[in-house]
């Protein structure tokens, strides 16, 4: 789709300013088209934080995503200067879980490996063993030995659904993502009857339930990559609809279908064109977390990118 004069304008007036702060863009795939487009990367969790791991030549990272993957760019380069352009662009799966909350799980399972989903807060991240996403959690889990107990935070589907393809037993936090949830046994029944020859891609932060009834269930990663290599030509696709902007780029002769249009994250569509302007023009919001938080929570973040306890 054609750039409107005005979107032009603001995304030359982007550019510019990239350059004369030293910027870079990272935004999750999830956020609106239209600053998936003027992003220098589009990632999911794991891709986003690996590539924040290794800025090297710019001073500022704007970040187009939620609180949680900023705080994850800043303490993955914390001598940059971190900037999320919408305060408030939260998200409600990272709230379900804090720090003391964590201490106390520690104390009623001791001896425990911890591991925590990176859709988590700063602080939580500091209270745990080993941070995971949802590309490589498997991965993850694995390394830990099987006998050793495991407690999984904060997203109870996540967590039910490696364990299950695992054959582990964890304990489960009791959090969850609305979006996912928000995603039904019956709207995949009813896509599949609509499109018999489609394959169902589903996220799995969704149930386990959900997930039976898919034929994948992948990362935002993941999914791009199915949906490139698939012989299908049509998709259901079972996330937030953010993915289908880059899915249909990637892939234009392929037909990708929502499984609602509900599956919308209304904190990730938070940031438009205009936000990711201002915050260059005034430096606004930056992150900030103290020595303590960011030298404790690389630990588990590190660890994860390692990809093994």
């Amino acid at each position: 789709m054609a750039l409107s004069n005005y979107q032009k304008s603001v995304t030359d007036r982007i550019q510019q300013l990239k350059k004369e702060r030293n910027a870079i863009i990272l935004a999750h795939n999830y956020v609106l088209g239209e600053v998936q487009d003027i992003a220098d990367f589009c990632g999911d969790s794991l891709e986003l934080s690996r590539k924040a791991s290794m800025i090297e030549k710019q001073d500022v990272v704007v970040f187009c995503g939620v609180k949680f993957m900023a705080e994850t760019a800043k303490i993955l380069s914390p001598k940059k200067t971190v900037l999320l352009p919408v305060f408030d662009a939260g998200c409600p799966m990272a709230d379900m879980a804090d720090a003391e909350e964590v201490r106390n799980s520690k104390k009623q399972y001791p001896g425990a490996i911890t591991v925590c989903y990176v859709n988590s807060t700063a602080e939580v991240k500091t209270e745990v063993d080993i941070c995971c996403t949802s590309g490589n959690a498997e991965k993850i889990i694995s390394s830990i030995p099987k006998d050793q107990q495991i407690i999984f935070i904060p997203d109870k589907n996540l967590g039910a659904n490696v364990a299950k393809k695992l054959g582990r037993e964890m304990i489960l936090w009791d959090g969850f993502c609305p979006t996912h949830m928000r995603i039904t046994m019956e709207m995949i029944k009813k896509k599949r009857d609509e499109f018999p020859n489609a394959s169902v891609v589903v996220h799995p932060e969704c149930t386990p339930e959900v997930v039976a009834l898919a034929d994948e269930a992948l990362s935002t990663a993941g999914m791009l990559a199915f949906a490139r290599k698939t012989p299908a030509k049509q998709i259901i696709v079972g996330t937030e609809i953010g993915i289908i902007h880059r899915m249909q780029k990637d892939s234009p002769e392929k037909m990708f279908i929502p499984i609602s249009e509900q599956a919308v994250c209304m904190n990730m569509k938070k940031i438009n064109l205009e936000d990711v302007l201002i915050s260059l023009e005034k430096m606004q919001y930056e992150i900030k977390l103290d020595p303590e938080t960011l030298e404790k929570a690389k630990k588990p973040i590190f660890k994860m990118l390692e990809g093994r306890i």
